[in-house]
């Protein structure tokens, strides 16, 4: 890109079925090429397999690389027209094509001594898309790639229709995206940096799952790719250190169901970015090629730390806790298998549970006493079960230990209990197998 670039227009006419971008950097030299026999914006727009971005040594943090793009739009177009200008050749250059590019008419040039600019008119051959106009869709579509070329191109100031886009930077693109998706009630804390000047990177809560928005070289990654790896990653392992911390012996977080609760968006310059096909929506470079590194500043990773993430997975974290507990929730049942040692009151689980009494030992012992007690007051109505040494005080216990205890989890079952029910009513208690609970020390 020409540093000295700072405008593009962008015209998008649905009723003439045009289309039209105008920027003010530097022409294309209008000049013949000594190779091939032609003038270079002839050579660049019209002619397949011509490229000046072949050179893998060659560092450089522009998008395309084999000249496809232009020429394909050249090739899907009724009429196709470039116009440029150069100072330094004092030549202005102007060729149309027709009929998908198997039409070129003569080139026209004149001398020129005003500012450079390019400008590229193309007619869609909109019966190659199934299409019989530039309907609403693809317009708000074509304007939102207006937008997006405002937000990841610093330092540019970009028209659509004559209209100055009011996106000065990334920054407000970022604020503007989340504005329009959130809720009248709810308002997202959006954190940003401007890391350096091939990235920028700004991040806030999403509620759902996790949600990018990424532009390599002004290219937009919808699908994103290793660079939103890459800086998603780092912020991860910032967020997981806090998590542990403040989420002792809860369920175990990790790093990918933090990612879960973020939306992220990354404007960065590659060096010879690859993707993973024509229309670039991943892209796939090795984070050791990008030429450059993002190096977040503590600032940046407190104001994370602030932002409602940590609260938001935290929150989640709880949530499949109870989840996890609840499948442990006993159930009002006559057969109850898998809890040995349990000698079961006949009419547990039946209609008469709640004159059930659970007798609950101290060790095998014990509770050969309390058995051969049942032979005086009979089965039905009551049960043993003998404990294996001091049963854990649920009270201060994690949710990890609860899970974990066997015992804790036997007697769930063995009583039918159920996870965060209250059992106040005779109602309430109905629905247990033991109505009653004797505790022989």
């Amino acid at each position: 890109r020409d540093a000295k670039m700072d405008v593009i227009k962008i015209e998008i006419n649905a009723e003439s079925n045009s289309i039209s971008v105008w920027n003010n950097g530097k022409g294309i030299p209008v000049v013949m090429h000594k190779d091939e026999n032609m003038y270079v914006p002839t050579m660049i727009f019209g002619h397949l397999l011509t490229s000046s971005n072949y050179n893998d040594e060659e560092e450089k943090v522009t998008g395309g690389r084999n000249g496809y793009g232009a020429k394909l739009c050249n090739i899907f177009s009724t009429k196709f027209t470039v116009e440029t200008a150069s100072k330094e050749y004092k030549r202005q250059f102007k060729q149309t094509w027709g009929n998908n590019m198997t039409k070129a008419s003569d080139v026209k040039i004149k001398d020129f001594n005003g500012e450079d600019f390019t400008k590229v008119t193309f007619n869609p051959d909109l019966s190659k898309f199934k299409m019989d106009k530039l309907d609403e869709d693809i317009v708000g579509l074509l304007s939102r790639r207006a937008y997006d070329v405002a937000a990841s191109t610093r330092g540019v100031k970009v028209f659509l229709n004559g209209t100055k886009i009011a996106v000065k930077n990334f920054k407000d693109y970022v604020e503007l995206l989340v504005k329009n998706k959130e809720d009248d009630e709810t308002t997202h804390k959006v954190v940003y940096e401007n890391v350096s000047d091939r990235w920028e990177v700004a991040v806030t809560i999403s509620d759902h799952g996790f949600q990018q928005v990424s532009f390599v070289n002004s290219i937009a990654t919808t699908k994103g790719g290793r660079h939103v790896d890459y800086v998603t990653d780092l912020i991860v392992k910032q967020l997981i250190e806090i998590l542990k911390k403040k989420n002792k012996g809860g369920v175990t977080i990790k790093p990918f169901q933090i990612k879960n609760h973020m939306w992220i968006f990354v404007n960065c310059l590659i060096v010879n970015p690859t993707f993973d096909s024509q229309t670039k929506e991943n892209m796939t470079l090795q984070m050791k090629s990008f030429g450059s590194k993002c190096a977040f500043s503590e600032k940046f990773f407190n104001q994370i730390k602030n932002s409602g993430i940590v609260e938001s997975v935290l929150s989640w974290a709880k949530f499949k806790a109870r989840n996890e507990l609840e499948k442990t929730s006993g159930k009002k049942q006559s057969k109850l298998k898998g809890v040995p040692k349990l000698e079961d009151a006949n009419e547990a689980g039946g209609r008469n549970s709640i004159n059930c009494t659970l007798i609950l030992t101290e060790g095998d012992s014990a509770k050969t006493v309390a058995v051969a007690g049942l032979a005086i007051v009979g089965r039905d109505y009551y049960g043993v079960f003998p404990l294996r040494g001091k049963l854990l005080n649920v009270r201060e216990a994690t949710h990890k230990q609860i899970l974990e205890n066997q015992e804790i989890n036997n007697l769930i079952k063995i009583i039918g209990l159920q996870y965060k029910k209250k059992y106040s009513t005779e109602q309430d208690m109905k629905t247990l197998r033991y109505g009653k609970v004797m505790i022989m020390t």
